[in-house]
C-alpha cells in the first residue's frame, strides 16, 4: 500500500507523501459534476450539500471539471422541447457565473484546450460547461450552437429514456417508450452528430444504447466519449460498455471516463448490500487498459449527480484515487493521462475537426 499510516476499521488510509505530491503535481480533470438545480449561488462555498464546489477542488487538488447541464427526460413533444431548451441554456448561464475571485479561490470557465491550458499554468481552476441529454437540443440541431456559443464542450446524447436523437440505454415506458424506438441513432440524431462535428462538440454517448453508442462512432468524425460509464465485463450494468463496445471505443480513438457510481462499479453482495470503493474503481481502469490500452481512459466522478465511493465522497479526496493508481502500478505518465491527459487529446481533437470544416472552433 502507499498509504503512510495505519487505517482503523472502516476509517480511509491516509495516502503516502508521494501519493500527495503527485497529485498536486498532476493536471486533474474531472470529466462529469452535476450542479445543483435551481441554481443556489453557492459555488464559491464550503457548502455541506455539494460534493464539489470551488472550494472544495481547490482544497482537494483538482485542477479542472466539466460541470454539466443535466436535463431530465420528458415526454417528446413540442412543449417537452422548449421546456427542456429554456431549462439547459439558463443552466449554462449559470454554470458561466463559475468564475472570478472570491473567498480566495478563482475560477475560470473555459472552453478552449488552449483556455484550460492556460488557466492551470496560471493555478487558476478550470470550469468547463457541458449538456447532459440531447432532449435539451428538441428537435432543432441549429440549438447546439447556443450551447456551444456558452462553452458547452460535449452533449450526452440520451438520459434515461428515449429521445428525439437516440434510443438509451434505459428505457422509459412511462414516458411511452419502446425498449427501442429508433433502433439506435436517428435520422435527427445523426444529423445532429454532424453538427457537433462541425461545432467542436463532442458526442457524449454514455446513457445511449448499445446500437446507439456503435453507430454514434460510426457516424462522427471525431472519437467520441463515454463521460461517465464503466465496464460491462465487471459490472453487468446496461449503462455500462461490453467489450464490443470497448473495441470500438480504440478503433476509433475514443475514451472512457469510469465514474464513481457504485451501482456500475459492483454487482450486489449475496444479502443485496453494495458497496465500492477507489479499489473497485481502479479495477474497471485496469480492465480497460489491458483490453484496449492506456490512452482510451479516464476518470469521472458523477458527484453531485449520485456518484461517491467510501472512499472518494468529494472533490477533496481525488488523491486517494491517485494513491491506489500507484499502488497497482501505473506511473506518473499513466496517471497523467488518466487524470485528464486523454479527455484534453479528444477536446483537442474535436476544435482540430471543427476548425477544418468551418475555420474556426465555435
Amino acid at each position: 500500500m502507499t498509504s503512510s499510516s495505519q487505517a482503523q476499521p472502516g476509517q480511509t488510509p491516509v495516502p503516502s507523501a508521494e501519493a500527495q505530491a503527485l497529485h498536486r503535481a498532476l493536471f486533474t480533470l474531472d470529466s462529469h459534476i452535476d450542479i445543483p438545480w435551481p441554481d443556489r449561488g453557492d459555488a464559491f462555498e464550503d457548502t455541506e450539500t455539494r460534493r464539489v464546489d470551488l472550494p472544495k477542488m481547490q482544497k482537494g487538488g483538482m485542477s479542472a471539471g466539466c460541470f454539466v447541464a443535466y436535463i431530465a427526460q420528458a415526454m417528446v413533444n413540442a412543449e417537452g422541447h422548449a421546456q427542456a431548451q429554456a431549462q439547459c441554456l439558463a443552466m449554462l448561464d449559470v454554470i458561466n457565473t463559475m468564475q472570478g475571485t472570491h473567498n480566495g479561490v478563482t475560477a475560470r470557465v473555459c472552453s478552449t484546450v488552449a483556455e484550460i491550458t492556460a488557466a492551470y499554468e496560471a493555478g487558476v481552476l478550470a470550469v468547463i460547461p457541458a449538456v447532459e441529454n440531447g432532449y435539451a437540443m428538441g428537435d432543432n440541431p441549429a440549438v447546439l450552437a447556443q450551447f456551444r456559443a456558452k462553452g458547452a464542450r460535449y452533449v450526452t446524447l440520451t438520459h434515461n429514456g428515449h429521445n428525439a436523437l437516440a434510443d438509451a440505454a434505459v428505457h422509459r415506458p412511462s414516458l411511452g417508450d419502446k425498449p427501442e424506438n429508433h433502433g439506435g441513432l436517428s435520422a435527427l440524431g445523426r444529423e445532429a452528430v454532424r453538427e457537433m462535428n462541425r461545432l467542436g462538440l463532442l458526442i457524449d454517448v454514455s446513457h445511449a444504447s448499445k446500437k446507439t453508442m456503435l453507430q454514434a462512432v460510426a457516424a462522427s468524425a471525431v472519437p467520441v466519449v463515454a463521460s461517465h460509464s464503466c465496464v460491462r465485463t465487471l459490472c453487468d450494468h446496461p449503462r455500462n460498455l461490453d467489450d464490443e463496445q470497448l473495441d470500438a471505443l480504440k478503433e476509433s480513438g475514443g475514451v472512457i471516463q469510469i465514474t464513481a457510481m457504485p451501482a456500475f462499479l459492483k454487482p450486489k453482495d449475496e444479502n443485496g448490500a453494495r458497496s465500492a470503493g477507489v479499489s473497485a474503481f481502479v479495477d474497471h481502469i485496469d480492465y480497460v487498459v489491458r483490453r484496449i490500452g492506456a490512452e482510451h481512459v479516464g476518470i469521472s466522478s458523477d458527484f453531485d449527480g449520485g456518484g461517491a465511493l467510501a472512499d472518494w465522497q468529494n472533490a477533496t479526496q481525488g488523491v486517494n484515487l491517485t494513491a491506489e493508481l500507484l499502488r497497482r502500478g501505473y506511473d506518473k505518465s499513466e496517471i497523467a493521462a488518466f487524470w485528464g491527459g486523454n479527455f484534453m487529446r479528444l477536446l483537442a481533437k474535436a476544435e482540430g475537426v471543427a476548425a477544418e470544416q468551418t475555420g474556426t472552433i465555435g
